[in-house]
């Protein structure tokens, strides 16, 4: 995209955000890519190293919890790059942005398919994690979440203190239903939403990837945020082809130009 085209770009998604009611970001790997995470699909993808992850992965999980969190524990390839990575990044720009615009009252929700707590190292309040969160544990029993640092795991698996339920990663797992809590509240602001701001997904993940979808077909308006095309750029209203890092801020600053006149 010249210049000029982003220029130009970044103005109507601003006026767009500024004239909308209840913003919603749908936030995927793109941007955490611009932090320094490898995407899991494509060139440098840990899959694309490691080979494909177990479709059946929630499923090996429940068949011998014991031998998946003594793996864990050690850790070794795909699993191993990703943790090294994760504990390095940081937020980038384009997390910067989207707390700005939170502060602002101009964005009203991030969905984010991330799992890097980056939103909340950024100063992100109002998030939902469609696929959990690296940094948490979670009983499958009544759902609690707890931090993964300061967990007894003197026992494995681990028990829930409260209702002795079977504890594991929060992060969804191949197999495994999105958390009901979460699925809800995604859904809830879908319905809300009349701006959502595709930021660096591929839309090709569901359930995330119907609920732009969804805003449109409500008569709501969608911004793509992304160096690529994906399947939703046909749709967009307003395309940004640029890294989030990049663009966000500047929408943001013009949004706050906007919302000051």
């Amino acid at each position: 995209m010249s210049e000029q085209g982003l220029d130009q770009a970044v103005e109507e998604a601003a006026r767009l955000v500024v004239q909308s009611r209840h913003v919603v970001a749908l936030v995927g790997a793109g941007l955490s890519v611009e932090s320094g995470i490898p995407p899991f699909r494509g060139p440098g993808g840990l899959w694309t190293k490691y080979g494909e992850p177990d479709m059946r992965g929630f499923d090996r999980f429940l068949e011998d919890p014991k031998r998946w969190w003594e793996e864990r524990v050690s850790g070794s390839g795909a699993y191993r790059e990703l943790v090294e990575a994760l504990s390095q990044a940081r937020p980038n720009a384009g997390h910067t942005a989207l707390r700005v615009l939170e502060e602002m009252s101009q964005l009203q929700h991030i969905i984010t398919q991330n799992i890097d707590n980056l939103h909340q190292e950024a100063g992100s309040t109002a998030i939902t994690e469609i696929h959990g969160n690296r940094t948490k544990l979670r009983c499958l029993g009544c759902s609690q979440r707890w931090p993964l640092d300061g967990f007894p795991m003197e026992e494995l698996p681990p028990r829930c203190p409260d209702c002795g339920g079977l504890v594991k990663s929060d992060t969804v797992m191949f197999g495994e239903a999105i958390p009901r809590d979460a699925l809800d509240e995604c859904i809830a602001q879908t319905r809300l939403c009349d701006c959502m701001l595709l930021v660096g997904t591929s839309a090709v993940v569901y359930p995330a990837a119907g609920f732009p979808v969804e805003v449109k077909m409500s008569g709501g308006k969608l911004v793509e945020v992304n160096p690529q095309e994906t399947p939703l750029t046909e749709m967009a209203d307003i395309v940004l082809r640029a890294p989030a890092g990049e663009s966000l801020p500047l929408v943001a600053a013009r949004v706050r130009e906007l919302a000051a006149a």
